[in-house]
């Protein structure tokens, strides 16, 4: 209900118009469905961020968008930095705020060792949350960077302020990009601002399907999915009946890295090593033993089978608009048929591609 952006084939940050499924290439390689919660860019101007104390002077070149809208900022004080406040009142205590920016080393600073380029210090009322991370490579010749921090009093004003005036040093070092401070454990795609904050509307993707397409009797469920982060919080993807009593679903858990798979009442568990990397993922279920697969092995088995009635849609929730999936999605699928065992490890593992999609589908209904 809203614009957002992905990163394009060619690289670039684009703009992705109202009710348009979001496909973004920010891997580099194929392309995922990208769904989001709702989130706000507080920064104001996003393309050229908000100085604390302005630097000597600044000149533009080309950014992640494809414009010349990044900015080469010229220190002439140490002092020289990023600032964003937030009102007292405003978030709660506890709550995390996600600052996020794109860096282009245009020639080496003279001091390299802090992450992206910026450092954390004379913060107020907020404290910064484990270490930065970089979350995205090349994007237009720009890394992307991520800082968590944790809001200490909320009925008190807070300011993050990021330094580059003791980092950067020469003139033309380093070129900065789309500043994003939002609410959040995690940063999102980013929301560009122009004078004022900016909000992106939560992905909705849902309504697939009705109760003559879907076998109630046996299947498979597979998806290709990526958790946005191990926010240890569910995010489903379900075949129902529009309510919890018949239903088939794959989810990241509230425990970390670990995937959850329901089948009507029988609940699998396996654990990856990292779920913002992508998992192949496939629910094989019955009348009487359904199965988990994840990445090319069967992970378990149950013995039993509740009865499954009804079944009419795919909806990325828990049937009942909760645990609303957010993540990055490269494939899913509902096989009308079982599937054998060589069949679900072929499925979930390397080296699986469209064209072994059309031969198996050749043999099974697909939806």
């Amino acid at each position: 209900a809203s614009s957002a952006t992905v990163v394009n084939q060619s690289g670039l940050i684009e703009t992705v118009g109202s009710g348009e499924p979001r496909i973004d290439f920010k891997d580099n390689t194929e392309g995922a469905l990208l769904l989001e919660p709702q989130r706000t860019n507080l920064v104001l101007t996003s393309a050229s961020g908000t100085y604390g104390n302005s630097p000597g002077s600044e000149a533009n070149t080309t950014s992640p968008d494809g414009t010349n809208n990044a900015v080469i900022p010229t220190p002439d004080s140490s002092s020289d930095r990023y600032e964003y406040s937030v009102s007292g009142g405003a978030y709660a205590t506890n709550t995390k705020l996600a600052y996020s920016w794109y860096r282009k080393r245009i020639s080496t600073p003279i001091d390299t060792s802090f992450l992206g380029d910026l450092q954390f210090k004379v913060l107020v009322n907020v404290t910064q949350v484990g270490s930065t991370t970089q979350i995205q490579s090349d994007v237009n010749g720009f890394d992307r960077f991520q800082a968590i921090f944790n809001i200490t009093d909320g009925s008190a004003s807070s300011i993050v302020r990021a330094y580059f005036g003791s980092i950067v040093g020469v003139p033309g070092t380093v070129a900065y990009f789309g500043h994003q401070l939002e609410a959040g454990e995690y940063a999102t795609s980013y929301i560009p601002t122009v004078g004022s904050a900016a909000t992106r509307i939560a992905d909705v993707c849902k309504n697939a399907g009705n109760e003559q397409v879907f076998n109630d009797s046996e299947g498979v469920l597979y998806v290709e999915i990526s958790a946005l982060a191990n926010d240890l919080t569910h995010r489903r993807i379900s075949i129902s009946d529009g309510s919890l009593s018949n239903i088939v679903y794959i989810s990241f858990d509230t425990a970390s890295n670990r995937i959850l798979a329901n089948a009507n009442g029988k609940i699998m568990i396996y654990t990856v090593s990292d779920e913002t990397e992508f998992q192949k993922i496939a629910v094989y279920y019955n009348t009487t033993a359904p199965k988990l697969f994840v990445n090319g092995v069967l992970r378990e088995t149950e013995t039993t089978m509740n009865a499954i009635t009804g079944l009419s849609e795919l909806s990325f929730h828990n049937a009942v608009d909760g645990n609303n999936f957010y993540g990055n999605v490269r494939d899913v699928r509902v096989y009308n048929n079982a599937l054998t065992n060589d069949e679900l490890e072929a499925l979930t593992g390397e080296g699986y591609d469209t064209f072994n999609a059309l031969a198996l589908a050749d043999n099974y209904t697909i939806i």
